[in-house]
């Protein structure tokens, strides 16, 4: 039994308590003598007096019970009625009030101060109310900057091909190379829906995933050889470090997409001439398996580490950092990462190291339940 039903029991229990101490006081304060009387009264058998099969009670006179004392146990009791009601309705009223005031889009409504000191159910549901009302803000908000950052991405594109038809028309002669032009952006403007559209997949939980035995090495040597290419353009190496061969289950295409978009950008920004350190650890105490990508380039400032992950993020550095959430100039890349580990359950996080660059840890379990 929980808290809130030992608070009524309680209650109920003192306000009858309250109620017999003070109509028993009451009574023998109104006349000791008169008690004692009808007290006696009371063992007496009741005597016939009329008729056959007719019982009468005999009293004597002025012993009925004083109305002073009723009508106390009566106060009494609804002293405690109306506290216990006020008491339990005031929090009740509060949650009420807060639940329209979210439905009418005030979403930062929160309940957790009119609840006081409380430490019951009523309590834990308004802190159960708080932290919905904070996930749901953080939803909506989420959700808005998404499609201004839509908006915005599709607006620079579509102006461009709003330019080259245009020019088309005042320029046929051109009308060749602006077909390119249109073509070029048409196609970042399909990269751009695809990518969203992959990312609402995750996000939503509709991208069935593939149930496979992924080899976790061998997906990191096979990630590391296709992007040599890359890393001999920028003069770069990568140390490879898998201590032992690791597996799990989940869908290779979408892992290797995740790990593939955190070396790039690794590979983006990473000095020339400087290494990537690309590690697998299995850990000894927890099913898991840690996969680690690290560069050498100029790191984030401490209040983009986080924010790196959420769609369309740039992150305002100057022109030696420049923003690292990138796949193909969307800002997309990392959210599909993020997407795709939560999908597996696991985790991904970013640190600055002491030495200088950036270090993703990617975690997964070993063993999905």
């Amino acid at each position: 039994m929980g808290r809130l039903f030992w608070k009524f029991f309680s209650v109920f229990w003192l306000a009858q308590m309250a109620t017999f101490l003070t109509a028993g006081i009451l009574l023998l304060a109104w006349h000791p003598a008169a008690m004692n009387t009808s007290i006696r009264h009371a063992m007496v058998p009741l005597a016939k007096t009329g008729g056959p099969g007719t019982d009468e009670l005999h009293r004597p006179d002025g012993l009925l019970p004083p109305p002073l004392p009723l009508v106390a146990a009566v106060l009494v009791s609804l002293a405690f009625a109306a506290w216990l009601s006020w008491y339990f309705s005031r929090p009740i009223r509060s949650l009420n009030a807060a639940f329209d005031a979210l439905a009418n889009g005030n979403l930062d409504t929160r309940v957790g101060s009119a609840m006081g000191s409380r430490s019951d159910e009523l309590a834990d549901l308004g802190q159960a109310f708080d932290r919905s009302a904070v996930k749901l803000q953080a939803l909506v908000e989420t959700q808005r900057r998404l499609l201004h950052d839509v908006s915005h991405e599709l607006r620079s594109p579509l102006a461009r091909l709003q330019a080259c038809t245009d020019l088309m028309l005042q320029q046929p002669q051109r009308s060749a190379e602006l077909v390119k032009r249109v073509e070029r952006e048409t196609a970042r403007m399909d990269a751009l829906v695809g990518e969203l559209l992959t990312l609402a997949r995750l996000d939503s939980g509709a991208q069935q995933l593939r149930s496979e035995v992924v080899d976790l090495s061998e997906l990191l040597h096979t990630l590391c050889a296709d992007a040599q290419l890359e890393l001999e353009s920028k003069k770069c190496a990568v140390d490879l470090n898998v201590q032992s061969a690791v597996t799990l289950q989940g869908d290779f295409e979408l892992l290797y997409r995740a790990l593939d978009n955190i070396l790039r950008n690794a590979i983006r920004y990473a000095p020339g001439g400087s290494s990537i350190t690309v590690g697998l650890r299995k850990h000894t105490n927890l099913p898991q398996a840690t996969v680690t990508i690290a560069d050498r380039g100029p790191g984030l400032p401490t209040e983009d580490i986080v924010a790196i992950f959420e769609p369309f993020y740039r992150s305002a550095l100057n022109s030696e950092h420049t923003q690292r959430n990138a796949d193909q100039g969307y800002g997309l890349g990392l959210a599909i990462t993020r997407s795709i580990v939560h999908s597996h359950g696991g985790t991904v996080v970013a640190q600055n190291r002491p030495e200088g660059g950036l270090e993703m840890h990617v975690t997964f379990p070993l063993v999905r339940y």
